[in-house]
Parts: structure tokens; sequence; C-alpha cells
């Protein structure tokens, strides 16, 4: 099946796509980015995506160039197009193509549109089954965490010490505290089943199913602490797991090579996987 994206205002194979050299997405980093997952071939959580979207879009201050009902179907024909059941939908803008200069292109310069799809098993992925180690690494990054930006170098860099570590993923940590993944929203359980992770702030990215799973969390009856927590109260945790549209909820059972708890996923893990994907699924 041939591949179809989406690129400033057209849908088009993806042999045939391209970008101008000029653009500043490709010579600056200077853009945002969304991901939302596809599940039964609905999408999940869009509208808290689109409204991150939107948000990412106003702290750089480029124009979103469409309404929220206007993303939607665009994301909806996407999906259509290429028979995506489960996976994701990518969305990229970027402030446009315009000679090189630093400061902002010309009044008037169009915004840069990029979408596609990929097909991802994410409801029966393996790791779910069997939890994921993670390994830690400094965090590289700038000061503006919140906003979902193109620059994504320290993140490849993290991720690709986890690749060359065998393992899931890695979490950046600051001055011995946790920020959150590579790609990625970082939980512990604590030994009398409080559920913690870090405040949002502009440290950490505002991760849209780390809201859900709070949420379901607080609903479910469980205690959570919205706050700092240490590499070392890392370690000593009895549960730990990761959260994304890519993932949903994923158990991790090691952290630098010491396993957590009985190092295997944990019951309040594998309680907010179920819960969410019973959200994400919908009615029946």
């Amino acid at each position: 099946m041939t591949r179809i994206v989406h690129v400033n205002g057209s849908f088009l194979p993806a042999a045939e796509a391209s970008l101008p050299i000029m653009d500043r997405g490709f010579l600056f980093a200077d853009g945002i980015y969304e991901v939302a997952a596809v599940l039964g071939g609905r999408l999940v959580d869009s509208d808290a995506h689109l409204a991150r979207l939107d948000r990412s879009l106003g702290e750089i201050r480029i124009a979103n160039p469409h309404s929220a009902a206007a993303w939607t179907a665009l994301m909806e024909e996407l999906v259509r197009r290429n028979a995506v059941e489960e996976g994701l939908v990518y969305i990229q803008v970027t402030r446009g193509a315009a000679e090189r200069d630093f400061g902002f292109p010309p009044a008037g310069t169009e915004p840069t549109v990029v979408m596609f799809t990929q097909t991802k098993n994410i409801l029966r992925s393996p790791q779910a089954e069997t939890g994921i180690a993670v390994v830690t690494v400094p965090d590289l990054r700038w000061k503006r965490r919140d906003i979902k930006s193109v620059a994504l170098l320290a993140q490849v860099l993290a991720k690709q010490a986890a690749v060359e570590a065998g393992v899931g993923e890695a979490w950046m940590v600051e001055d011995g505290f946790v920020t959150e993944g590579s790609s990625s929203t970082a939980f512990i359980v604590t030994a009398d089943r409080r559920l913690v992770t870090r405040p949002l702030s502009n440290a950490i990215l505002p991760g849209i199913t780390r809201v859900a799973v709070l949420r379901l969390a607080e609903e479910a009856g469980l205690t959570v602490e919205e706050r700092l927590f240490s590499l070392d109260e890392a370690h000593e945790a009895a549960e730990a797991f990761i959260t994304s549209a890519s993932s949903f909820v994923m158990p991790v059972v090691r952290i630098d090579g010491t396993p957590l708890g009985a190092g295997k996923p944990g019951p309040l893990a594998r309680r907010l996987r179920e819960l969410y994907i019973a959200e994400a699924r919908g009615p029946a």
C-alpha cells in the first residue's frame, strides 16, 4: 500500500513529498510537533493533543494554520487513506521557508505543515507484558521543555544511550531528580502505594497521557503526589512506569540495571494500563 502523507494542504504519496531547503524547521529546528495515537481506526485524546499543539505554537509565536476541527478532519482523513487501525499520527508545523536569518522571516511567510501516520502495535506490545528497563542520563535540554519543539537533539542522544544499553527508555536526571523520559513521562509507586510524578513546569513536557492516567488513578482511589522525586527514591520504589501516546502505560522493571520490586510489571502499572486502554477504546 502506498504511504500517503500531508504536506501544506495536499495529500500525496510519501515518495513524491518534498520541502524547501530553506525551511526553518530544517535550518533552525524552528517549529513544533504533536503525536496522537490511533486505536481501532480512531484518534485517542486528540482534543488534548490539539490543545497542546495550539499552546506550543503560541509560545513560539507561530500562528496556528488550522482550527481544531480542521486539524481533526485532516488527521482522520490521513488515518483513512493509510488504513491505520493501530498506530500514530504525527503533525509538524514550522515557521516556514525564507532566506536563512536568525530573526523571524518576513510577515506573510506561511507555516509549513507536515503530517504522516505510522502503524504500531501498541495494545499487544510484548514489552507491556515483561516491562522495560531504563538507564539514566544527564538532562542536557533547554529551559522551555514545556514546548513540544522539534529541537530534540538531547532526547535523541538520550534515546541512543538507551538503545546502546539494550533497554527501552532513558530517564533524564537534573540536580539528582528525575525530570522525564526521552519521549515519555516518568512515574514511580512508593512502598505505601502512592503514585508520584513530577509536577508540571517548564522543566518537563505536559504529557497528554500523563493527564489521563492521573485522572484515572484518582478515580480508582489511588493517592497521587505531583512532586519531584530523586533517582535514589526511584531505585527504592515498589513500581515504576512511563506514559506516552506511543506506549500508553508501560511498566518499568529495572533502573540502571537494578530491579524494582520483584523485577516484573507491578499491579498498579498493569491496572492503570488496563483502565487507560478501556477508556481509549471508548464505547463498544
